[in-house]
């Protein structure tokens, strides 16, 4: 060690990966109808259903198709645009975005509900070929809420930074450390993330059900196909 006086090094954050939380004004009659209208389609097997299922889950994880937003029903049209304003306003801050420049900015969207009973769990993935991505919590009760059961679990990215570990890398404080980000996500709660972002959900133990509505999206300039979204 060396005694000599010395300022201490200034320590700055980098390489840093952006993560926003939302939560819905009044959710609880959207949610209501949104989780009887999940809980019906997937009392009809398979007509709803993703049928190009890529990533690793389980019997008890109902995965509907991805034209969730093109439905109709009133409580789907409502989230829609709770989901893309939100994320419109990220994009505008993030980036230092005017108003000009999101309503130039056209959306392509996919998206999708979970419905997840006891012992479900989601595999880890990513979302290719998208810039943002989305998960909001319409339900998850049944469960004890200090638990695990059902978190949205983020990797950290920096992964490969475990090749030496030592004493002076091996007790990283937050948020140079290596861990995890684990979210056990409240119904009316969004959070936005990039889409090359590696998740996972860990299994759900409780007697209830989890549900959850996720979604993805890519943009355009004006000139280039795609839908517009209303700002304001």
């Amino acid at each position: 060690m060396n005694d000599n006086p010395t300022t201490a090094a200034e320590i700055k954050s980098v390489f840093s990966v952006p993560l926003a939380f939302a939560h819905h004004p009044a959710p609880d009659g959207m949610n209501r109808n949104l989780r009887e209208l999940f809980v019906r389609c997937t009392e009809e097997g398979d007509r709803y259903r993703n049928p190009d299922e890529f990533v690793y889950r389980n019997k008890a994880l109902y995965e509907s198709n991805f034209s969730l937003f093109e439905w109709p029903e009133p409580p789907v049209q409502e989230l829609k645009q709770f989901c893309l304003t939100q994320l419109y306003q990220l994009i505008a801050e993030i980036n230092g975005y005017p108003q000009e420049t999101l309503q130039r900015m056209h959306y392509r969207i996919e998206s999708w509900f979970h419905v997840t009973r006891k012992g479900g769990f989601f595999g880890a993935h990513n979302h290719p070929n998208h810039s943002w991505s989305g998960v909001y919590c319409v339900a998850h009760d049944g469960d004890d809420p200090e638990s695990d059961s059902g978190k949205l679990v983020f990797m950290n990215p920096h992964s490969t930074s475990t090749m030496y570990i030592d004493w002076a890398t091996g007790s990283l404080k937050f948020p140079f450390s290596r861990a995890p980000v684990m979210l056990r996500l409240k119904p009316g709660q969004l959070v936005l993330f990039p889409s090359w972002l590696q998740h996972e959900v860990l299994p759900y133990e409780g007697d209830d059900l989890r549900i959850t509505v996720a979604f993805n999206a890519r943009f355009k300039y004006t000139g280039e196909e795609a839908r517009p979204h209303r700002v304001g």
